[in-house]
């Protein structure tokens, strides 16, 4: 075959896989806009106790960062096997973030949802690719981080709530899975985010109106920095 003709083809043939690529994002993001609402709907109808739907701004930030997450999840994982995963951590983890921004709370049967399902989906590059190191790793992550934090919850009560221990499994799941240094890091640039929102919050209101600052949206910011920052 003619070097022109390997080399067009070659052309055609990145094209196509940028084709496909872009279109993954696309469709990755706007799973993300129409789950957003759907999962709002369903934590308000199941879970009453937390409250209604949120207001309308609220629905559409958190719609926006969720699409945003699906779309750069789509963009560093590909067609990958753990995306769904990592899909899911975008849906929840959003929701998670404004509960706990709005009231203080890590629901239970979410946290439970993104262990469990997050654990679930890690089964198939586990199982299928082949990947089974990966997936104790996950498992392992899981259990070191929440240890971690149980332990720190016990001796500093005040400012580890048993919600952030409880998040901190699916957190260290999906952390173990990316890898041993990002269960390190993730860890301790949760408390890194916490500290400097903590600081500023402080410094826009004062120390004595200062609200407590949430832990569990830096838990979640931090497994998402690592994800894309540490290779």
């Amino acid at each position: 075959m003619p070097a022109q003709s390997v080399q067009g083809a070659e052309v055609v043939s990145a094209a196509n896989v940028d084709s496909i690529s872009v279109l993954l994002v696309l469709a990755a993001a706007l799973a993300g806009c129409i789950l957003s609402p759907i999962a709002e709907l369903l934590i308000a109808r199941l879970l009453p106790r937390f409250g209604e739907a949120p207001r309308l701004r609220a629905r559409i930030t958190t719609a926006a960062i969720t699409s945003l997450v699906c779309a750069a999840f789509a963009a560093h994982f590909g067609s990958a096997l753990s995306l769904p995963a990592f899909l899911l951590l975008a849906v929840l983890g959003a929701q998670l973030a404004r509960i706990d921004v709005a009231l203080h709370l890590l629901p239970n049967p979410l946290v439970l949802i993104l262990l469990t399902g997050g654990l679930l989906l890690f089964l198939l590059p586990g199982l299928i690719g082949k990947q089974s190191d990966d997936l104790l790793r996950a498992a392992l992550g899981a259990v070191i981080l929440f240890a971690a934090y149980l332990i720190l919850g016990l001796i500093s009560p005040g400012s580890i709530g048993m919600g952030d221990v409880k998040l901190a499994a699916p957190v260290g799941l999906y952390l173990g899975y990316l890898g041993w240094s990002h269960i390190l890091y993730g860890g301790l640039l949760g408390f890194i985010l916490n500290g400097v929102v903590s600081v500023l919050v402080i410094s826009r209101k004062g120390r004595t109106n200062a609200t407590e600052v949430p832990h569990g949206p830096s838990m979640l910011g931090a497994l998402g920095a690592v994800t894309f920052l540490i290779a």
